[in-house]
């Protein structure tokens, strides 16, 4: 994985896992990839994943059945989506609005570009 220098790289790795969960790739209350296999899987230490998967759990998004593995909790997709809708909103948004105005893109001409 090609990581951004300007995010923490747990950050990133958060945001991946929550892609995979939102795309399927890891379904609700299947087990995910362990702490190794995935540091392995995106090439970073397995206290980063650590790190990335307490901040999922704290979410309420994966937990762990001791002694398993870490698993996908009911209803992650639905916090997933909610959680990344708020943060495109608050940060995300904003930008992509003042570049737009400063372009001089209407948002009639947006909307027919979406």
């Amino acid at each position: 994985m090609e990581y951004n220098e300007h995010k923490p790289i747990y950050l990133q790795n958060v945001d991946l896992m929550q892609e995979k969960i939102v795309r399927g790739e890891w379904p609700e209350e299947e087990r995910i990839p362990s702490v190794r296999e995935m540091g392995a899987s995106v090439g970073v230490n397995p206290n980063t994943i650590v790190r990335s998967y307490q901040l999922l759990e704290s979410q309420d998004i994966i937990y762990n059945k001791r002694g398993m593995g870490y698993y996908v909790k009911g209803g992650a997709v639905a916090r997933v989506k909610e959680n990344v809708r708020r943060e495109f909103i608050a940060n995300e948004l904003p930008q992509f609005r003042a570049k737009a105005e400063m372009l001089g893109i209407s948002k009639e001409e947006l909307v027919g570009l979406l």
